[in-house]
């Protein structure tokens, strides 16, 4: 595996994971994210379809021809979170130290990474 491949690689993951790891609290209804999204106006809706939307999101990014489309539904999303953090959650949410918030950015940036990465695969 070369450099750059090792690269993109690790680009494709982490996002992935985290947003993968972030399914089980959106989706077991655990007190944090039901706290979240009660506070934003979108449970229990919001919680559910954006815990799908996250899914298909990491799934589009760990297949290669799919990467570009995931991390440019991934900047969405997480411009979303990054942007509800900011003017309506808070950056530290039930004192988790802005774990939720940090965890955006790093996926926020990664897809960004991965948009240009794969800039020339994108067919518009």
């Amino acid at each position: 595996m070369t450099r750059k491949s090792f690269f993109t690689t690790i680009l494709r993951i982490v996002p992935a994971v985290i947003l993968l790891q972030t399914l089980f609290f959106k989706f077991t209804a655990a007190p944090e994210s039901v706290y979240i999204f009660e506070k934003l106006g979108l449970e229990p809706w919001g919680r559910i379809g954006l815990g799908i939307l996250e899914l298909i999101i990491a799934l589009l990014i760990l297949v290669p021809k799919t990467t570009w489309l995931g991390a440019l539904l991934g900047i969405g999303v997480m411009g979303g979170a990054i942007f509800s953090h900011i003017f309506k959650l808070g950056i530290v949410v039930q004192n988790d130290g802005g774990m939720l918030f940090i965890l955006a950015l790093i996926t926020f940036f990664c897809c960004i990474a991965l948009v240009w990465k794969k800039r020339n695969s994108i067919p518009f």
